[in-house]
């Protein structure tokens, strides 16, 4: 009996050194219904033993109305500052209704407020998209909220939004409410951070395009960011800079009144300062197909990539509607490719020609953000022009390059091509 005792002891004791974060939404908090089903979530979920912090958006639709109403009063001569003074308001509300509905329902809770000295998130001065300083954000967390949490307090703190070293409010631009609950996962050394949302999880396509989206009940953050850039905003791709390593995030639905229903869970971190690398250790052939209306025959595109995938791995590919090219590794037996691709184009009325460039070089320039890299290509096609270095190809794709170069000159290339990032 003393070991049975003994042995619950230590489980409720491990129960009680969990920690997680919790944000959530705007959708989520939309109506005092919603705002009530996620005060009785994380009540339930304290009541277990759950160390817990809160970070919350605004309610519904709430900055899209105070921006509007200030650029339309105030005929567009409000600065940055001025704009994020304003629309900080929304999550800054939110803050003290949901600490308050926390205390009502028999759990200590207190609420941050940028004004205040304890505010945690504190970043630079790039209004309306800033940057958090996150040596000075974990300081305060681990000063301001950690305490808390342990003792058992719920802090409920304003997603989205920063303050200054000189204690101007700013925003944190889009993803920002995520970006405050990556942050303060990672500094509270929370177990697990919760983003609680309007659809049940990552689905496999947007619900809003596509009938009956699959649930993702796992992702890797690598590819989830790929979706990110691509346009489908399920978490956008600046707050997943700063997913922790360690910590798995879950997204699940705010249909639910239990923050321990399934969801999808990302996982990993990324890292997301750009940089180039020499893709392939060995040459690489470009294989050029010309023709008309190539692109309407799929059989023909088929039967090429069957055929490359027969002899090697297929790097890249491009196409339009009167060409196709292929990147390929340059294996032994690359001749036997050539040929048998040739032959395809022989034998099909859509496809006249054929050519073929040897001995090139793969280099990758990657890094999350890229898209948003304003003139980046042009910086480093410039820069390689002046150098006298030849592009052969180049493909983008989510937050990557793909340049194709001559193989004498690839470290030439990648040097100059790193120092472009660098100083762009």
């Amino acid at each position: 009996m003393f070991w049975t005792d003994h042995w619950c002891e230590i489980m409720e004791k491990l129960k009680s050194d969990k920690k997680i974060v919790v944000k959530f939404g705007g959708s989520s908090l939309a109506d005092h219904e919603k705002l009530l089903k996620a005060v009785k979530a994380v009540v339930s979920e304290a009541k277990r033993g759950t160390k817990i912090a809160v970070v919350v958006s605004a309610m519904g639709k709430t900055t899209d109305i105070l921006m509007t109403t200030a650029k339309n009063t105030s005929d567009g001569k409000l600065t940055k500052h001025e704009l994020d003074d304003i629309i900080s308001m929304g999550e800054r509300t939110s803050v003290r209704i949901f600490a308050a509905a926390l205390r009502n329902n028999g759990v200590d809770s207190c609420y941050f407020d940028p004004m205040e000295n304890k505010w945690p998130i504190i970043t630079d001065d790039s209004f309306q998209n800033a940057n958090p300083d996150i040596k000075e954000c974990n300081k305060n967390i681990k000063r301001c909220v950690l305490p808390l949490i342990e003792k058992g307090t719920i802090p409920v703190i304003a997603g989205f939004v920063g303050k200054t070293k000189n204690n101007k409010i700013t925003t944190l631009g889009r993803g920002g409410s995520d970006t405050t609950a990556f942050i303060i996962g990672e500094g509270i050394g929370a177990e697990q951070i919760i983003l609680v949302t309007d659809a049940e999880g990552i689905m496999s396509s947007d619900p809003k395009i596509v009938q009956n989206p699959k649930l993702l009940p796992e992702i890797n953050v690598n590819t989830l960011v790929g979706l990110a850039d691509s346009g489908a905003k399920f978490i956008h791709s600046k707050a997943l800079k700063y997913k922790p390593i360690d910590i798995d995030v879950k997204v699940m639905s705010n249909k639910h009144d239990d923050l321990s229903k399934t969801g999808t869970l990302i996982k990993d971190a990324l890292v997301w300062e750009l940089d180039a690398e020499i893709a392939s250790v060995t040459p690489v052939a470009e294989i050029t197909v010309i023709g008309n209306g190539i692109s309407n025959n799929i059989k023909i595109i088929t039967e090429m990539i069957e055929r490359v995938r027969q002899h090697t791995a297929l790097l890249g590919m491009s196409m339009n509607a009167n060409s196709v090219i292929f990147y390929i590794n340059q294996e032994n037996n690359i001749v036997e490719l050539f040929n048998q691709i040739h032959q395809i184009t022989i034998d099909n009325k859509e496809t006249i020609a054929m050519a073929v460039k040897k001995d090139l070089a793969f280099i990758q320039t990657s890094g999350i953000g890229l898209e948003e890299t304003h003139g980046i290509i042009g910086k480093i096609s410039e820069d390689l022009r002046h150098a006298g270095i030849n592009i052969s190809g180049i493909l983008t794709i989510t937050s990557s390059i793909l340049l194709f170069v001559d193989w004498s000159e690839k470290e030439r290339a990648l040097g100059l091509i790193k120092t472009s990032l660098k100083t762009h």
